[in-house]
């Protein structure tokens, strides 16, 4: 007699590739890699014997250290869920008010149409004018300097 599989029981090719870690704890939102799925369970392992070796805590720590790390994993991939459905539950105008809100805003500043001039500061179109300056500017105010023995300049 065989067993049928279903089409709901055939892994995806993503799910195949996944961690056996990942795999085994059934998590659906929280993606680790193959490293930091090694990280989780044999570095917990690793830790949990230097410290039984070290006999700081009993040898049952081997067993439950990593126990307890995957129950975290575990735990974040709730609180993921959690986080994902109640984000999904916000209005979609919240969602664009909350873009806007966070978006740089990178281009040009309006102006208004009618522009005050500022003394000094010559419109656009206008021609520029700038008072012909007579004074030496080699020669400071207070007669000092190089071209002090002059009294006029030549134009």
């Amino acid at each position: 007699m065989t067993r049928s599989q279903s089409w709901a029981t055939v892994p995806s090719p993503e799910e195949r590739y996944r961690p056996l870690y990942a795999r085994v704890l059934g998590l659906r939102f929280v993606n680790p890699g193959g490293v930091l799925c090694f990280l989780f369970f044999e570095g917990a392992v690793a830790l949990a014997a230097l410290l039984a070796l070290a006999e700081l805590v009993s040898w049952w720590a081997v067993l439950v250290l990593p126990a307890v790390v995957a129950a975290m994993v575990k735990l974040n991939d709730v609180v993921a869920e959690v986080v994902i459905r109640t984000a999904a539950q916000v209005p979609e105008q919240e969602r664009d008010r909350f873009r806007r809100q966070l978006e740089p805003v990178v281009g040009r500043a309006r102006m208004p149409v009618t522009v005050r001039a500022l003394p000094g500061v010559p419109r656009s179109g206008e021609p520029v004018t700038r008072p012909v300056d007579r004074v030496d500017p080699v020669r400071r105010p207070d007669g000092a300097g190089r071209g002090a023995a002059r009294t006029h300049r030549a134009d």
